[in-house]
């Protein structure tokens, strides 16, 4: 009677098991990730800000998950880009630094993300997902290496940085374009719309595909230099130009958060507001408790203030400290959506999902996290231990490296203060074997690692907009 019983069961198993994988698969939640450019880590009010104002921040907060030990890959730009976009190492993937040893893409640059990379939109898209990128690209500005070409069925917004146009007259920059699909539709567009016309292009998105999944990938141009806002915000944070362009960028959020109230999907989204480096003193931005800024291997430049909000999945009014990056938002949102993480390359993040949705006693999938300046290994974190082998210095001459032994316990000392080397020598000797295994992977300064892949490379660039300087002069 038991055997009969039992055969009956697996019998309703085996008919019950296809359709819970069935729905699984159809299981395809929107996706939306706000990558803000240069935003501090204490320049919203979830992170400590005093004199700027974030309402809806601060509601994503309380309704969301705040992440106190999230990283960016890179400090600059282009590298922590390539990185969300691939789940990668900078390095891995041949975009620590551009074809000159700059460490960003500038206009005409021979170098991209290599269209035989994987990102998020084309994981995404081969789910059936609608995917748009508003905002600042800056993974290379010639035709193969667009979003377009990318896996993003729409693009709008400017390819690289708003300062890499006729606001450095000095340098030869041609016109800073504002393109729509492959078209430059504008030259020199007004900064301080920037913020209002990405978010009104990202809620036209959303509404179009309100009845099917979508990717909507919108990252800001502000608060990079030059920094602006529009009317209804400039001069009214009481914390200058950067309080002002932070508090609409709030604003921003506010109206992506509401249209998805709107339009019934709040609860199949997951939202994800995260920066693509530190602050920089240059804006007065604030990186507070941590040392450093944008540009710096320093906690500073690297852990970002980051915020996750899905209504019934992520537990709301909560933190995480473990360790996380934005190379995990690939494989997380790949295996969410039921797609497949490409099995053919090392793919150097992790799905986080378990930290996300605040599992009890999660903890982080990273053995080690590497810090890279420019292609040169600097620092590794694992557990609290930070030990830093290098400094890195930029000058007239190019780059001067010194080499260190600086051991810090982030748990205890968060800015970075106390060197306790020999307090700890069996700790040290434990991350410099991670280092070690890092150099022989991915490779430091000219050393090549044995797992790196090549950028995408184009002999003949061009510029987007007609040069008004010497055509062929480069920044």
């Amino acid at each position: 009677m038991k055997a009969l019983q039992q055969l009956v069961l697996f019998s309703v198993f085996l008919l019950w098991h296809p359709v819970c994988i069935a729905a699984a698969q159809e299981n395809r939640p929107n996706v939306i990730i706000i990558f803000v450019d240069d935003l501090g880590y204490a320049d919203i009010g979830p992170f400590g800000a005093k004199k700027t104002s974030t309402p809806n921040l601060d509601r994503m907060a309380r309704h969301g998950r705040r992440f106190t030990d999230f990283y960016a890959s890179a400090p600059v730009c282009t590298p922590s880009r390539a990185s969300l976009m691939t789940g990668c190492y900078p390095r891995r993937v041949g975009l620590d630094q551009n074809e000159r040893g700059q460490w960003v893409l500038f206009p005409g640059n021979h170098k991209g993300l290599n269209p035989d990379e994987i990102t998020i939109a084309e994981i995404l898209k081969s789910r059936g997902y609608a995917t748009a990128c508003v905002g600042k690209w800056h993974l290379g500005d010639q035709p193969r290496f667009l979003p377009t070409n990318h896996g993003f069925d729409s693009y709008f917004g400017i390819p690289f940085s708003n300062d890499m146009g006729h606001f450095n007259p000095q340098r030869g920059y041609p016109p800073l374009p504002l393109m729509h699909g492959e078209n430059v539709i504008e030259e020199e567009p007004n900064q301080a719309l920037l913020t209002k016309r990405y978010t009104e292009e990202a809620i036209c998105f959303m509404k179009a595909n309100r009845d099917d999944p979508f990717f909507l990938y919108l990252p800001h141009t502000m608060p990079h230099i030059p920094i602006d806002a529009s009317v209804e915000f400039k001069g009214k944070s009481g914390n200058g130009i950067l309080g002002d362009a932070v508090q609409e960028i709030d604003w921003s959020t506010g109206r992506i958060m509401n249209t998805l109230k709107t339009l019934g999907i709040e609860n199949n989204t997951l939202v994800v507001f995260t920066s693509d480096n530190g602050g920089t003193f240059r804006s007065k931005s604030s990186n507070a408790p941590l040392r450093g800024q944008k540009g710096e291997i320093l906690e500073g430049g690297m852990r970002v203030c980051t915020l996750m909000q899905w209504p019934g999945k992520i537990p709301a009014g909560t933190s995480c400290s473990e360790l996380a990056t934005t190379m995990d938002l690939m494989p997380t949102i790949a295996t969410l959506t039921g797609a497949e993480i490409p099995d053919d390359r090392v793919i150097d993040g992790h799905d986080i999902w378990p930290l996300i949705s605040g599992e009890p006693d999660a903890e982080t999938p990273h053995e080690a996290f590497y810090y890279y300046w420019m292609g040169h290994l600097a620092a590794v974190r694992s557990d609290q231990w930070k030990l830093h082998v290098a400094r890195i210095q930029r000058n007239r001459n190019g780059v001067s490296m010194t080499l260190v032994s600086e051991l810090y316990d982030l748990n205890n000392d968060i800015g970075e203060s106390t060197n306790v080397a020999e307090q700890h020598p069996q700790v040290v000797r434990r991350l410099r074997a991670l280092v070690t295994k890092a150099r022989n992977d991915l490779g430091d300064g000219p050393k090549l690692g044995a797992h790196t892949r090549s950028a995408g490379y184009v002999e003949a660039a061009r510029y987007l907009t007609q040069n008004r300087a010497k055509n062929q002069e480069q920044p």
